[in-house]
């Protein structure tokens, strides 16, 4: 198996006044390509943190990060960004689209900041929409769509550059039960094809669906363990 992501002692410290606050005390992880991992954990656990260092959102104090062979725990605030963009998909419980623009356009952005050309975004943004069943919504506003609908166009945004990771932050938390259970439909059918999932959750259903659980406890890994009780999304 490819590593996808790979980390060695990774520790985060944040001072708070006089006092260091230590959040992530030398983790150990690596991820395969193709897994579908949950990450979980109380508040306070570290869960966020780690979150943000494998999304390149924030650095560690020390330690080494390793993203599809490339180390990326030592680059600077422009290289993180170019790494983002490139390597990571995200998926917000706030979907964080752009109001005022379409669901095409929102899907496009981060192609503007790859540098394709005008005809490569138009292409490879509408193909993303189709995968997430959304080919018949792409001039409507985020307004103009439910909140599934807009979680859909998150998720094509993610998927448009074809990431080697997609880290998912709370992926339901904004969403009614029946609309939860679509969009992990929809996570389950990207898996198949491929894709790398990291999920940031605190409900045990929805990590269920993960085929790897990773739970922190105090900045350590506490339990990293292969669910065998898999749940498996049912089309109606």
């Amino acid at each position: 198996m490819e590593t996808v992501i790979k980390i060695r002692k990774i520790v985060r410290n944040f001072k708070l006044g006089s006092e260091t606050i230590k959040v992530l005390r030398e983790i150990d992880l690596d991820i395969e390509k193709g897994e579908y991992v949950a990450l979980m954990g109380p508040s306070g656990s570290g869960k966020s943190t780690l979150m943000n260092i494998l999304g390149c959102l924030d650095t560690p104090t020390s330690g080494e990060y390793e993203l599809n062979g490339q180390i990326v725990s030592k680059l600077d605030d422009n290289e993180l960004a170019d790494i983002r963009n490139k390597e990571i998909g995200f998926i917000f419980q706030t979907f964080n689209l752009l109001p005022r623009s379409t669901a095409l356009d929102n899907v496009i952005l981060p192609l503007i900041y790859a540098g394709k050309s005008k005809t490569e975004r138009d292409t490879m943004a509408r193909k993303a929409l189709d995968q997430v069943g959304l080919s018949d919504r792409i001039t409507h506003k985020p307004n103009e769509l439910s909140g599934g609908q807009r979680q859909r166009v998150a998720i094509a945004r993610a998927l448009v550059n074809n990431p080697s990771i997609l880290l998912a932050d709370e992926p339901t938390g904004n969403l009614d039960s029946k609309t939860s259970v679509e969009i992990m439909g929809l996570l389950h059918d990207i898996h198949q094809s491929g894709n790398t999932i990291i999920i940031v959750t605190h409900e045990e259903d929805i990590a269920q669906h993960a085929h790897r659980i990773i739970r922190l406890r105090d900045g350590i890994i506490e339990d990293d363990y292969r669910n065998t009780d898999i749940k498996v999304y049912q089309k109606a």
